[in-house]
Formats: C-alpha cells, sequence, structure tokens
C-alpha cells in the first residue's frame, strides 16, 4: 500500500487555503468597486448615534421589518408607478395632454403634440425624463418642444426656450412634495420596544 507523505498533504493544504483567501479578498475588491469604494448606506451624520433611536427611526420611516408581521398578508412590500411621488405628480400635471409614450422602467414620458385652439398652426410637446427616484431639483429633465406649421406638412419643430420647462418642473416637484408628505404620514408606525414592555 502506497503512503502520501503527509508533507505533501500539508503543502496542498495550505495551497488551497491560500487559493480561498485570494478568491475572497478578490470578492470583496470587486464589491467595493461596483460600490465606487463607498460602503453602502447614508450618510452617518444624518442619523442619530444611539443604537435604539436608530431602530425607531427606521422602523417609524418603514425601513425595517418586524418577525411579529411575517405573517401578515400585508407584509410584502411592491414598487409600483403609482408609489413613486414625481412619477404621480407628472402624469397629474400633464393630464391635460395626450400621451405618446410613457415607460416607467425607462423613466421617460412622452406627450403627443398638443394645441389649445383648433385652427393654430402651433402645437407643443413635452418630454419629461427621471434622473432619480428622489424629489429633488435635479431628479428631472424636462424638454418644450414647438411646432409652427404654415401647411399640414411645411412644419418647423424646435425646442422652446423660456419658461415653460421651469414653471412645470416647479409645479412637478411641489405637487411631489406634497405625496411624498403624505407617505410618510400614512407610513409612520410608532416604535413600541419590546423590551419595556416585559
Amino acid at each position: 500500500m502506497y503512503k502520501i507523505p503527509f508533507s505533501i498533504i500539508e503543502s496542498n493544504f495550505y495551497t488551497m487555503h491560500k487559493i480561498k483567501i485570494t478568491i475572497f479578498s478578490l470578492l470583496i475588491v470587486f464589491t467595493l468597486n461596483s460600490c465606487n469604494g463607498k460602503l453602502p448606506g447614508a450618510d452617518a451624520r444624518k442619523f442619530p448615534q444611539d443604537p435604539k433611536l436608530r431602530v425607531k427611526k427606521n422602523i417609524e420611516e418603514g425601513r425595517g421589518f418586524r418577525l411579529m408581521d411575517m405573517g401578515n398578508k400585508n407584509s410584502g412590500v411592491f414598487e409600483f408607478a403609482s408609489s413613486n411621488e414625481l412619477w404621480r405628480a407628472s402624469l397629474d400635471t400633464l393630464d391635460f395632454m395626450p400621451l405618446a409614450s410613457v415607460n416607467y422602467g425607462g423613466g421617460i414620458i412622452i406627450t403627443d403634440w398638443y394645441s389649445t385652439d383648433v385652427n393654430s398652426n402651433e402645437s407643443i410637446k413635452i418630454s419629461i425624463r427621471f434622473l432619480t427616484n428622489e424629489v429633488r431639483a435635479d431628479a428631472l429633465d424636462i424638454k418644450v418642444f414647438n411646432k409652427k406649421c404654415k401647411l399640414q406638412f411645411n412644419c418647423i419643430i424646435s425646442e422652446k426656450t423660456g419658461n415653460i420647462a421651469t414653471e412645470l418642473k416647479r409645479k412637478i416637484l411641489r405637487i411631489a412634495s406634497i405625496y411624498k408628505k403624505e407617505n410618510v404620514v400614512k407610513d409612520f408606525e410608532p416604535y413600541k420596544d419590546q423590551g419595556e414592555s416585559k
């Protein structure tokens, strides 16, 4: 019977151990690299240092879960377009215009050409791109296009400059902030520390 020397087994063990450590290290490097070198999470200065206060704040804002709620029928949280405040505010603002393309996944709303007067030779088209889901001033890219026609097929289309895009953005952000406040109030649930009830 052939016996394998202990030194060969020992060297294979250390080689495998080194390979595992190398692979694990590479995974950590790639994971942190995909986060741009920052660990995921928020700015620590915006949250209380006391863990009990942090837990209370997270649960009140609907960010946590409770083991007692696991059997609840309503325990699942689903993100639909109707739960995005900016999306809802944009659709509510443009509800008077016909929509040509609406893509929640792509983050874009494009209206059809719209004119208030039937005999008018001028109409507008609005395009809204969502750059983020957060309600903030740089979340939307709004473009307004103007079409002037001399005859039915002799039209000039240009991007309209002026206050319309700014006014639309301001109105959408105002409505979205109202929706966001309503959601915060609706999702608020006072925190009850399980340790204090004993």
